[in-house]
C-alpha cells in the first residue's frame, strides 16, 4: 500500500477540496453561505470551516510537521466569515495535504497514526482513508445546503474520477 496509498489519498483529497471551492463559489450571494437551514446541523461555512481545519490538523500538522494549531470549536462556532476568507483556507488545506503526503514513508502507514483518534489507536493508512471517507460525507452535506438554500439544483461537478491525479482521457 504505502506510497500509492498515500497518493492516492492526496488525488482523492485535492479533488474533493477543490469541489468544496466550487460549492462555495457557486453560492450566488455570499451570505447563503451561512444560511441556516432546518433539519440541517451545519451551514456551508461552517462545513468549509471545518473540513480545511481538520486537514490542516490530521494531516498538515500530525504527518507533515506544520506549525498548524487547529481551534475545533471556532470552526463549528464562527459565523459571516467572508467567502474569500473560507476560500483561502480551504487553499491552505490543500496545499497541506499536497505538501505532506508525499513524504509520508510507506512503513509509516503501516504503523499507528502518530495521535490517538477517539480514544483508540488507528493505523495511519486506515485512518488516511477514513479521512477521505469524512470530507466525501461533509462535502455531499455542503451539496445539499447549497441546493437547498439557493433552490439551484445544479451540481458543481464533485467527485469527477478525471480529476483523479492518475487520470489520463482515452485516445
Amino acid at each position: 500500500m504505502g506510497t500509492s496509498l498515500a497518493a492516492g489519498v492526496a488525488a482523492i483529497l485535492d479533488r474533493d477540496l477543490r469541489a468544496v471551492r466550487r460549492e462555495l463559489e457557486a453560492y450566488p450571494d455570499e451570505r447563503q453561505i451561512w444560511q441556516a437551514v432546518p433539519g440541517l446541523p451545519n451551514s456551508g461555512g461552517t462545513l468549509a470551516l471545518h473540513l480545511a481545519g481538520n486537514l490542516q490538523h490530521y494531516i498538515g500538522a500530525r504527518l507533515g510537521g506544520t506549525s498548524y494549531v487547529r481551534d475545533r470549536d471556532a470552526e463549528f462556532s464562527r459565523r459571516d466569515v467572508p467567502r474569500s476568507e473560507l476560500i483561502a483556507e480551504v487553499e491552505r488545506a490543500r496545499t497541506a495535504v499536497a505538501e505532506a503526503l508525499p513524504g509520508v514513508p510507506a512503513e509509516a502507514l503501516e504503523r499507528d497514526y502518530p495521535e490517538p483518534i477517539a480514544d483508540a489507536h488507528i493505523r495511519a493508512d486506515e485512518y488516511l482513508v477514513h479521512l477521505c471517507a469524512h470530507v466525501a460525507y461533509h462535502l455531499g452535506q455542503l451539496d445539499s445546503h447549497r441546493r437547498l438554500v439557493t433552490g439551484n439544483p445544479a451540481g458543481v461537478g464533485a467527485l469527477r474520477p478525471i480529476e483523479l491525479g492518475s487520470a489520463r482521457p482515452i485516445g
